[in-house]
């Protein structure tokens, strides 16, 4: 093949691979999360890769990080093969870009197969048009939780996911972090309050959001081209910066519905958030993990009530580690019905991107193996074999070397593998049913009787 001829097999931009150290990294995270998941009784579910486009563009999301895709099942120059197998026209696909879309449309194709409130939990990949950069992806792996329920949805559903955040992150232990949370319509009530017109609402809260990004004068300014006054745009200003402990703030989002005009949608956001607030205490999640900020609104455009955002203290550029809400339309779109659902999600791929490069998380041994035994000699390969098996079936993971080389070279493999133990046995230790147990990390090696050599093993694991 000439060079010019070559064939480009690097990767897509924005599409990531994974070494083996940061593949087990993944598995590991996914291991805790689904761990966490199903001990509050979430129940796994998969969606299709690809959703029809009008289920992925229902809702106020009108695609602009949409990967688009006519009839994934024929290319192009088999398009008569459909025609003549009798099917006309072409369907709108694409890959979908997150989890709970997908899911209210699954939810409408199983409904009588499913018991309500739905708990379910997927850890999919999921694609996004976005310009690839560092930190940011085209496909990327997502964990959601999401409880969905026919008419009425307890607000201690609400409460749990902090309960749940604070788990998965104090099991991979990040360091410390914070759970910002607040309520769609405080926002609401208080724009209102302020005579903000209801259809500059939205727009409003989806500059609110980008608060962190852009900074305050630039929320003032952009509250403004809006329409927005100067006075009414500092007034809102004014009351994101609201802060203090949580009861504090409470106190004061409670004496403003009780002083401003127009504030039931207020009032009713203080009351569900002091609902919230008060089944995360219940659970136990310590004060310093949570705090409300009225600046948390999320701009997608389905969240209705209760927000979260998740940061890591010390290291706030990162972004928000962990998000979600409450909806109360987004799966009555497709059925009609009032369906409210409550949840949050973790993008995992970016967030090991991110903590890898922070120096927060390190990635894991190149293999899950935590002994080889090496080769000594050729005709001793039934004992090597016999030996493994047995350290493997007491729930030791093995590499049995089959290549025989200098030791010297068999310690380097297994040290490069991130493998602590290595197993040595000659002709003389075969015969005495004895092994040297040498561990590469402190240099040291003992003789074991082959009928210890598990428990041996073992007990220096741990």
């Amino acid at each position: 093949m000439a060079k010019s001829d070559k064939i480009n097999f690097s990767t897509p931009s924005g599409f990531p691979e994974f070494l083996p150290s940061e593949k087990r990294l993944e598995l590991y995270l996914l291991d805790t999360i689904r761990r966490v998941f199903e001990s509050y009784g979430f129940t796994p579910i998969e969606t299709p890769a690809v959703e029809r486009l009008e289920v992925l563009q229902a809702k106020g999301n009108q695609g602009d990080n949409i990967i688009y895709g006519i009839d994934p099942i024929l290319p192009p120059n088999r398009q008569a093969e459909r025609d003549k197998s009798g099917e006309t026209g072409s369907e709108a696909r694409a890959l979908k870009f997150d989890q709970t879309v997908p899911l209210a449309a699954y939810i409408a194709r199983h409904l009588n197969e499913l018991t309500f409130p739905f708990a379910r939990y997927q850890t999919d990949v999921v694609f996004r048009g976005e310009r690839a950069k560092d930190g940011r992806f085209r496909q990327f792996r997502q964990c959601d939780i999401d409880v969905v329920a026919r008419r009425e949805l307890s607000l201690l559903y609400d409460a749990q996911m902090p309960a749940i955040i604070t788990e998965i992150f104090e099991a991979i232990n990040i360091g410390d972090f914070l759970i910002r949370i607040n309520n769609r319509k405080i926002l609401t009530g208080f724009f209102k309050s302020v005579g903000i017109a209801e259809n500059q609402i939205k727009s409003c809260i989806g500059i609110v959001d980008t608060l962190e990004k852009i900074g305050e004068s630039k929320v003032k300014q952009d509250l403004e081209k809006e329409g927005i006054s100067a006075e009414q745009a500092q007034k809102i200003i004014e009351f994101i910066k609201i802060d203090g402990s949580v009861d504090e703030v409470l106190d004061k989002l409670k004496h403003l519905a009780q002083n401003l005009p127009e504030t039931e949608q207020l009032s009713l956001g203080v009351t569900e958030l002091e609902t919230v607030i008060a089944g995360v205490r219940n659970l136990g999640v310590a004060d310093n993990r949570f705090c409300i900020d009225l600046s948390i609104a999320r701009g997608l455009d389905y969240y209705t009530g209760t927000v979260y955002e998740t940061t890591l203290l010390g290291h706030e550029a990162l972004g928000s580690i962990c998000s979600g809400g409450r909806y109360e339309e987004l799966v009555g779109v497709f059925l009609g019905e009032k369906m409210p659902g409550v949840g949050i999600s973790i993008g995992l791929t970016r967030l090991i991107s991110r903590l890898l490069k922070a120096g927060i998380l390190s990635t894991l041994a190149a293999t899950p193996a935590q002994v080889m035994v090496v080769n000594m000699q050729e005709d001793l390969m039934p004992t090597y074999l016999k030996v493994s098996q047995h350290l493997r079936q007491a729930g030791i993971n093995v590499i049995t070397n089959f290549d025989k080389r200098p030791l010297g070279k068999q310690f380097q493999l297994a040290d490069k593998q991130g493998i602590q133990f290595c197993v040595i046995i000659g002709s003389e230790e075969a015969a005495a049913q004895k092994s040297s147990l040498k561990d590469l990390k402190t240099g040291e090696q003992v003789e074991v009787l082959l009928e210890n050599l598990a428990e041996e093993v073992k007990r220096r694991l741990t």
